[in-house]
């Protein structure tokens, strides 16, 4: 490598150290609203076909076998990228790159990960999966009928030729992400403690609210779990999503954002989002507004342990009301309004309970592989749900507790057939 060149590689991984610790992070905001990911830690192989409810947008993720899809956890390498490139612009640098150079240990410590070996090693097979994710879509496809793209065209590790020590990497952005940031509008800040979210499905859910709930006023964004379902290319069956989801509003955690869980006319539920500096200080709820919740979420429950299966109907519309007016309560109603949220609170427990029904959580299946060894569940579960469906008077509250019981009973009764 020339002097010059080498001069031209240094000052270029100069440009970027400065200011790592600072670094406003950025996410582009198309991806933020579409199934571009594997919302999985596990391998995915299959496909990702999404159409927007109009009909007018569709993408198509398909998976290297040898590798698997893209990840939403790889996808903080684009939030680093993308933030970086932002940055770059807000300072009016001109020729902006399209290949950076980067060094992983500021990377990875900008995104919240640890710089250990293994660390590295995972960095690596990340950046693989980017390379050899393959999307096609409309999106920003103006007079092509489709864009078809991965997320980086390469990437390349640096080596200096004297001490075969590390110089750091280059990323080559696919052009569609990199047309994407820059362009106006096309970036959306996020809070540094979405790199803190561990599970896919909520750090998917954290962009969606941040994308349509962060300008949406007081009455936030609401939209019906069919829909959210389609959004997020999840794989597994719709009444498992709905069941997390709730477990998600349940723990309302998201930073920055709240989760509200509503009835909707057409029998599914919504889930309403809605910032934290936009909850309304003072709003109170009344005898009636307690009622006509209690009402809704009695029919929200009866509908789960009914079984009532998903529909997926794109005809489903994205809801966006605006609550009343907040009224700010006399003192002698405060401790109704701490009721009514204990009454909120406890029956999205016990929503996400009664949708439980049919299947067993990821949870179930590693106690009873601990506590009772050596059974196929599957077989069980189906011999379990068989007996509850044998007497109307079989039918639990808890279903998850009930087939856990259940099965430590088989257990014990049984276990000498293991042995034999």
């Amino acid at each position: 490598m020339s002097r010059a060149r080498k001069q031209a590689v240094g000052e270029q991984f100069d440009l970027f150290l400065p200011y790592i610790a600072d670094l406003n992070f950025r996410d582009q905001r198309e991806m933020m609203e579409r199934p571009f990911f594997s919302l999985a830690k596990s391998k995915r192989i299959k496909p990702i076909d999404y159409n927007s409810p109009d009909g007018k947008l569709w993408v198509h993720v398909s998976a290297n076998p040898d590798y698997g899809m893209a990840t939403i956890w790889d996808a903080d390498i684009l939030i680093y990228c993308a933030s970086m490139l932002a940055d770059m612009a807000r300072r009016g640098q001109n020729d902006i790159p399209r290949k950076l150079h980067i060094m992983p240990y500021d990377l990875l410590r900008a995104i919240g990960r640890p710089t250990t070996g293994r660390a590295y090693e995972l960095l690596g097979q990340a950046l693989d999966r980017l390379v050899s994710t393959t999307i096609k879509t409309n999106i920003r496809a103006e007079n092509r009928r489709e864009a078809t793209f991965s997320w980086l065209d390469g990437w390349t590790q640096l080596v200096d030729e004297r001490t075969e020590r590390s110089k750091g990497m280059t990323l080559e952005l696919s052009n569609w992400f990199y047309e994407g940031v820059l362009m106006k509008g096309g970036v959306l800040a996020i809070d540094r403690a979405y790199f803190s979210i561990s599970g896919g499905r909520e750090r998917w859910l954290y962009k969606v609210a941040r994308k349509h709930a962060g300008g949406a006023g007081e009455g936030g964004f609401a939209i019906s779990m069919p829909v959210l379902f389609e959004k997020s290319g999840a794989e597994g069956a719709y009444r498992r999503f709905k069941f997390e989801l709730l477990k998600l509003a349940e723990k309302n955690a998201l930073p920055g954002y709240e989760l509200v869980v509503e009835q909707s006319a057409r029998g599914e539920p919504l889930l309403r989002m809605l910032r934290n500096d936009a909850k309304g200080e003072g709003l109170t709820v009344s005898a009636e507004d307690i009622a006509e919740g209690r009402s809704a979420f009695e029919q929200l429950a009866g509908n789960a342990m009914a079984g009532e299966g998903a529909t997926t109907e794109q005809a489903e519309k994205v809801s966006s009301r605006k609550p009343p007016e907040p009224v700010k309560p006399p003192r002698d109603e405060v401790e109704v309004l701490v009721d009514a949220r204990s009454l909120i609170k406890s029956t999205v427990a016990g929503l996400s309970d009664a949708a439980t029904r049919g299947f067993m959580t990821d949870d179930t299946i590693e106690l009873l592989r601990r506590e009772c060894p050596g059974w196929d569940l599957y077989n069980l579960h189906a011999e379990f749900e068989a007996w509850v469906n044998a007497s109307a008077e079989r039918s639990p509250v808890n279903w998850q507790k009930a087939f856990i019981g259940w099965v430590k009973r088989h257990h014990e009764k049984h276990r000498h057939e293991l042995r034999g």
